[in-house]
C-alpha cells in the first residue's frame, strides 16, 4: 500500500473544502493550491497550509500542470487531488504525477485520455455491446454531416469530440441550419478545447439523463453505487440531481447499473467514475452518453443514501486499498436531492453576480446538508464558476425529500449577491417536477415560458 500523509488540493471553492475535510477524517495533512484571488478563501484558511500558485485567471494558476506539480513537490506532498473541473480530467496531470513519484487521486491517465475523447469512448463502449445513440464517427466537414444527418434523421446533435459541459454541442433541427450550426459548433469546440473535431448523434427529444456512480480498484474489484437522475439542466448544465431516479423499474435500474460496471471492468478502471446515459422516455431504450473520470459535483446525493464517503473512498483506493464496501450488501436508503446554488441572475439570462456577501444564513435541520465555501463577508470573485453552495436533502420518500428541500430553500438567505435560490424554489414547487414528469428539455421550456406552472 502507498502511504499518503500529505495531499495537495488542486482546486478551489466547495470541492476544495470537501477534499480537505475528507483528508482530515483519514488523518492526512492538506496543502491548498490557491490563486491570488483565493488566498483568503475559507479552504485556504482551514487547510494545514496554503500556497499561492499564480494570478487569478485559471489559465495562469489552476490550469498549469507544471505549477501544480511543483507546488506538491515543494511542499512535501505525497499526492494530488484535483477535485472536479480544472485539471481533474487532464491526463497530463496524471502523467506528471507518475513521472514525479506523486499519487494522482483519480484514475490512470490512459483511462482519462480514452474516455475523455468522446469518439474513442463511444467506439469502445459500442464494442462492448452497450447501445450508443445512433450517429457517426468523426465528421470531417459539413458535407459528411449532411450525409449522416440524412441517414439518422433530423433533429440531430453536433458534439465536440473533446467536449464536456455542453460546449461545442448544438441541436440541428433541419438541413437548412446544418452548415451554419456546424461552423458555430466547430468554432466553439476549438475555443473551449483547442480541438474542433465534431461528431453527430440522433437527438432524443424526450430524454432523461441517468448516470451511475462506479468504483474500481487495482485488485480487480468493480462496483456501482446506484444511479442518479440529472435531467433538470439548462444548456447541458445540471441544476438539480437526485437518487433514486424517479419512476425507474427495478429491471431497468439493474440494466443501467450492470452496463456501467461492465464499462468500468472492461477497461480496468480504477477510482471513482461516472457512466452517463440517455434514456428515451418514449421507447424506454437507453444509450451510453459519456464517462466522467472524476468525482462529480452531485456525488453527495449518493453519499446521503448509501452512507459511503466517496472522497475518502477515492483516497483509500488511490493508496492501494480495496473498495471498502461489498456490492451484494450495499443498499440505497431513502431519497436524496441536490440543487446547485449559483451567484447568478436568472431574470437576466443567468448572468453571473459576483460581489460581497453581506448576509449568509444557511438552513439547518434533520436531513439537510450544505456543502459550501461561502460565509458572511466573503467576496465572490468574478473569475470562476458561479457555484456558491450545494443544498442536499434526504428523506424517507421522494415527496418527503421535496418537502424538506422546499423548506430549506425558503430558509436559505443570502444578501449582497443575486442567487438562483428563488428560481430553484419555484422549480421544485411545480406540479410536473413533483410528479417526476421532467426531461432534459424541461427546464429550458420553463425558462422560455417565464416559469409559470402547467
Amino acid at each position: 500500500m502507498t502511504a499518503i500523509k500529505r495531499v495537495l488540493v488542486a482546486n478551489r471553492g466547495e470541492i476544495a473544502l470537501r477534499v480537505i475535510r475528507a483528508c482530515w477524517s483519514l488523518g492526512i495533512e492538506t496543502v491548498l493550491a490557491a490563486s491570488e484571488a483565493d488566498r483568503s478563501s475559507l479552504p485556504a484558511r482551514v487547510a494545514d497550509r496554503s500556497l499561492c500558485i499564480g494570478p487569478a485567471p485559471a489559465t495562469a494558476s489552476y490550469l498549469r500542470v507544471g505549477t501544480i506539480v511543483e507546488a506538491a513537490l515543494g511542499s512535501g506532498c505525497d499526492a494530488i487531488h484535483p477535485g472536479y473541473g480544472f485539471l481533474s480530467e487532464q491526463p497530463d496531470l496524471a502523467d506528471a504525477c507518475e513521472a514525479n513519484g506523486l499519487v494522482f487521486i483519480g484514475p490512470k491517465s490512459q483511462h482519462i485520455r480514452e474516455m475523455g475523447d468522446k469518439l474513442a469512448a463511444r467506439q469502445a463502449v459500442a464494442d462492448m455491446g452497450i447501445p450508443v445513440v445512433p450517429g457517426s464517427t468523426l465528421i470531417e466537414d459539413q458535407y459528411k454531416a449532411f450525409e449522416v444527418a440524412g441517414r439518422v434523421g433530423y433533429p440531430v446533435l453536433l458534439k465536440a469530440a473533446a467536449g464536456g459541459g455542453g460546449k461545442g454541442m448544438k441541436i440541428v433541427s433541419g438541413p437548412k441550419d446544418l452548415e451554419s450550426v456546424f461552423r458555430e459548433a466547430a468554432a466553439e469546440a476549438r475555443s473551449a478545447f483547442g480541438d474542433d473535431r465534431l461528431y453527430l448523434e440522433s437527438f432524443v427529444p424526450n430524454a432523461r439523463h441517468i448516470e451511475v456512480q462506479v468504483f474500481g480498484d487495482r485488485h480487480g474489484n468493480y462496483a456501482h453505487l446506484f444511479e442518479r437522475d440529472c435531467s433538470v439542466q439548462r444548456r447541458y448544465q445540471k441544476l438539480i440531481e437526485e437518487t433514486p431516479a424517479p419512476g425507474l423499474s427495478p429491471e431497468l435500474r439493474q440494466k443501467f447499473c450492470q452496463a456501467a460496471v461492465h464499462v468500468a471492468e472492461a477497461i480496468g478502471y480504477e477510482n471513482a467514475g461516472t457512466i452517463e446515459f440517455i434514456l428515451d422516455r418514449d421507447s424506454e431504450q437507453f444509450y451510453f452518453l459519456e464517462m466522467n473520470t472524476r468525482i462529480q459535483v452531485e456525488h453527495p446525493v449518493t453519499e446521503m443514501t448509501t452512507g459511503i464517503d466517496l472522497v475518502q473512498e477515492q483516497i483509500r483506493v488511490a493508496r492501494g486499498e480495496r473498495i471498502s464496501f461489498d456490492q451484494s450488501k450495499l443498499v440505497s436508503r431513502g431519497h436524496s436531492i441536490e440543487c446547485r446554488i449559483n451567484a447568478e441572475r436568472p431574470e437576466d439570462d443567468f448572468r453571473p453576480s459576483p460581489g460581497l456577501i453581506a448576509k449568509w444564513r444557511i438552513p439547518e435541520g434533520t436531513g439537510i446538508r450544505v456543502d459550501t465555501h461561502c460565509y458572511e463577508g466573503y467576496t465572490v470573485p468574478p473569475y470562476y464558476d458561479s457555484l456558491l453552495a450545494k443544498l442536499i436533502v434526504v428523506g424517507d420518500t421522494r415527496l418527503e425529500a421535496i418537502a424538506r428541500l422546499q423548506w430549506a430553500l425558503a430558509n436559505f438567505h443570502v444578501e449582497g449577491v443575486n442567487t438562483t435560490i428563488p428560481f430553484v424554489a419555484s422549480l421544485v414547487e411545480r406540479a410536473d417536477y413533483i410528479a417526476g414528469m421532467v426531461n432534459t428539455g424541461w427546464l429550458e421550456n420553463v425558462v422560455k415560458e417565464g416559469g409559470n406552472d402547467t
